[in-house]
């Protein structure tokens, strides 16, 4: 029976590999005078509908202040705009304008290269692992069973 080994460096793992793949995006946004901060937004907005502005900054991890920078600067390259929630009168919808829904295609592409890419070089096997390991650290997280 194979001995684990119980000093494996998991934050430090997916810190360092999150870095790589942030580096990597930002470069592909770079090549479209852009930030991978704005695909990410684009990406989470809904094609049709938009998103209430408070969905947003829960569904990345993103903290408001940013995320509100974020929005203003997406608004003035006329990504985005802003409507009246008719559901919430006390948000806002972000919606895409034309530009917005294109860049967002542009940037769900990179995304969906960089996972069929990853994809084509792992097993069934170490996907199914690299998932089983992801869930049960963020269950340990969630439930507060670390700290």
């Amino acid at each position: 029976m194979k001995e684990r080994n119980k000093t494996v460096p998991f934050d430090y793992m997916y810190r360092s590999t999150w870095q790589l793949i942030s580096k990597m995006y930002n470069e592909e946004a770079l090549k479209r005078d852009s930030i991978m901060t704005i695909g990410f937004v684009l990406v989470n907005i809904h094609y049709k509908n938009g998103t209430p502005s408070t969905a947003l900054g829960p569904k990345m991890g993103i903290e408001a202040t940013s995320l509100s920078r974020t929005l203003k600067k997406m608004e003035a390259l006329d990504l985005i705009y802003k409507e009246a929630n008719p559901e919430d009168g006390r948000s806002v919808l972000i919606k895409l304008t034309e530009k917005g829904k294109e860049q967002r295609e542009i940037s769900k592409q990179i995304v969906l290269q960089f996972n069929q890419e990853v994809a084509q070089n792992l097993t069934s096997k170490q996907i199914e692992t690299f998932i089983e390991v992801t869930e049960t650290i963020q269950e340990l997280i969630q439930d507060k069973l670390i700290f």
